[in-house]
């Protein structure tokens, strides 16, 4: 190991063998985060159409829309079997050691910048009380995991949406890595399926690329220890440099595949050789800095099926300082929301009612809404039950839908500011508490890695 590789690796990076298709268009081979559109398979339907019949990454993961139907296990093995025969098929380039600087655009912002890496999960733990280099920002539900964990588990290839977030207030690094591999012409660009903006890559794999990466993350890693001494482990090697933004209970799943790895091959361990040495336990992700003009918060509204509208201001009545009141519409119910308030308020939303309730309860709002539908959904043994939605436009549609009642929950938006160190200091915020952009601006599956 080199230099900069020995100086990565104690930042829990590590620079990946990348494999990008060799003949596929972008708006065929990339598609939208297996976590999106999970109330909408029509969305599903579509993505199919744009696929082709072609190579795409929608062949190599699961949507979430379609966790619950039957034959899992089944359409589970179909995904294995098509990575191997995309390996074997000639469907990719030859692997290439390096990092990818990224630039999207999306229907809502502009040449958004990221960084294709392996991260350690050595470094990365989800367990609230830990406080480790990589942070889990929302709570885990394990009871979310087996399904990940088992397309992960034996799977050859893996394509991650997962989204890491630096606390970088000059954006100063990624910029400079975007300047030097921009010299180069990008290894891929092109539009993204269903009106999604579009992205180009450009390989990073120069010594003195990867020297100045290094540099700019231990400086950050240097100023996290001098920021949230009170949320930093014991050993100094452990400030809080990544904040995983997206794909918490991904990143979760391949930390649990590399957990099993690692029992099952004890013995290699306490033979003196340490830790296994295996590609699983990478993980790939893409890096983006928190204080990108690109990078908006939204929030992560709820809609709870089962429960009615006069139900749920009932629920929402048990919230310290208490009141609701009529909206005139969407748009009044959506501007009113939005308002700056000491405390917290929620739009409430059912067919063709309307109403703001407030609270005296201030910080995250997921802090005290959450605990408030989980005791209900306990409470009512099935009949309700929670979905998260990402943008007002699905939310105020399904709470519209004939049929079964249901309510949306309107959540305001979420504050940069602050965000690292309110992680730092109290651990994983509630989970589905904020969204890195609307839907259609996720992170699209573009790079592979040998995983098996």
């Amino acid at each position: 190991m080199n230099d900069i590789d020995s100086r990565l690796e104690k930042l829990g990076v590590a620079a990946p063998e990348i494999l990008l298709p060799r003949d596929t268009a972008l708006r065929q081979w990339a598609v939208i985060a297996c976590d999106q559109f999970t109330q909408d398979r029509s969305y599903w339907e579509k993505a199919k159409g744009a696929a082709a019949d072609g190579p795409s990454t929608l062949n190599m993961i699961f949507p979430e829309a379609f966790l619950a139907d039957p034959g899992r296990a089944e359409r589970m093995g179909g995904i294995h079997r098509v990575m191997r025969n995309y390996l074997e098929g000639g469907v990719f380039s030859a692997p290439r050691r390096g990092f990818i600087y990224l630039e999207r655009d999306t229907p809502f912002n502009r040449r958004r910048r990221g960084l294709v890496a392996a991260i350690d999960l050595e470094r990365y733990d989800w367990a609230p009380s830990s406080r480790p280099l990589i942070r889990s920002t929302e709570g885990t539900v394990p009871e979310r995991l087996p399904p990940r964990m088992d397309l992960r588990r034996n799977a050859p290839l893996e394509t991650q949406h997962v989204l890491l977030l630096i606390d970088d207030d000059s954006d100063a690094l990624l910029p400079g890595l975007g300047g030097r591999a921009k010299k180069n012409a990008p290894v891929y660009q092109g539009e993204l399926m269903l009106n999604s903006g579009g992205v180009s890559g450009w390989f990073l794999d120069a010594h003195d690329d990867w020297a100045f990466l290094a540099e700019g993350l231990e400086g950050l890693a240097r100023r996290a220890l001098a920021l949230y001494p009170a949320g930093n482990a014991i050993r100094e090697e452990q400030p809080f440099l990544f904040a995983a933004g997206d794909g918490n209970h991904s990143l979760a799943s391949a930390k649990g595949v590399w957990e099993e790895y690692k029992k099952s091959h004890a013995a290699e361990a306490s033979g003196g050789g340490g830790l296994p040495v295996h590609p699983c336990r990478y993980a790939l992700v893409e890096i983006e800095n928190i204080y990108d003009p690109a990078i908006q918060f939204e929030p992560i509204h709820r809609v709870v099926f089962g429960l009615g509208f006069d139900e749920a201001v009932r629920l929402l009545s048990a919230l310290p300082g208490f009141s609701c009141r009529e909206a005139a519409g969407r748009e009044d119910l959506a501007r009113l929301t939005a308002a700056p308030i000491k405390g917290n308020r929620f739009g409430v939303v059912s067919g063709n009612r309307f109403s703001l309730v407030e609270t005296a309860e201030g910080g995250l709002a997921t802090a005290c809404l959450q605990p408030l539908l989980d005791r209900a959904a306990a409470g009512a043994e099935g009949a309700l039950s929670i979905d998260y939605i990402h943008g007002e436009d699905e939310l105020f549609r399904l709470s519209s839908l004939p049929g079964r009642p249901a309510t949306g929950i309107l959540l305001p938006s979420v504050q940069k500011a602050g965000f690292f160190e309110t992680v730092a200091r109290t651990g994983p915020l509630p989970r589905k508490s904020f969204s890195m952009g609307e839907a259609s601006e996720k992170r699209f599956y573009v790079e592979c890695r040998k995983l098996f």
